[in-house]
């Protein structure tokens, strides 16, 4: 009987191990604990405002491509954040809306951080949030500069 039993359990971890990884629970930051040069943060947040950056069509093959980029500011109860939306992401970032952005990176621009979501991301709208978003800790305005250091 004890053979049937780790037989089973043998089995068992056999499928498992076939099966794709569980998914994690996310963790979700708030505005003030992003970095540059970090990625695969999760975040609520409320959208600001949300200014197009550029707008153009170009053909490709017959297909008309729109190429959108908007410049949104977003942020939490910790402090605020550019996100820099991109083609349908620009429908989602409507000014006084909440998200979920999930798999997001920082990106550099002018020495400034950005916030950004690539095709490993995902932003949804999500019901309104009860923060009162902390407008004075705008983290874009921070400039950083890349040092090299270099050894003797």
């Amino acid at each position: 009987m004890s053979s049937t039993t780790t037989n089973k359990a043998g089995t068992a971890s056999a499928q498992q191990s076939n099966a794709k990884p569980g998914l994690r629970k996310p963790v979700f930051v708030k505005v003030s604990d992003l970095k540059p040069g970090t990625s695969g943060h999760t975040l609520v947040v409320k959208v600001i405002n949300a200014t197009t950056v550029l707008q153009k069509g170009r053909s490709v093959s017959q297909h008309l491509r729109q190429s959108r980029i908007s410049e949104c500011l977003i942020g939490d109860e910790t402090g605020t954040i550019l996100f820099t939306a991109r083609n349908e992401q620009v429908d989602l970032m409507k000014p006084d809306s909440t998200v979920i952005i999930r798999n997001a990176k920082i990106d550099m621009f002018k020495g400034s951080m950005r916030l950004a979501v690539d095709k490993w991301g995902r932003i949804e709208v999500t019901e309104p949030a009860k923060f009162v978003v902390k407008d004075n800790n705008n983290l874009s305005l921070v400039e950083y500069e890349l040092v090299s250091v270099v050894e003797e």
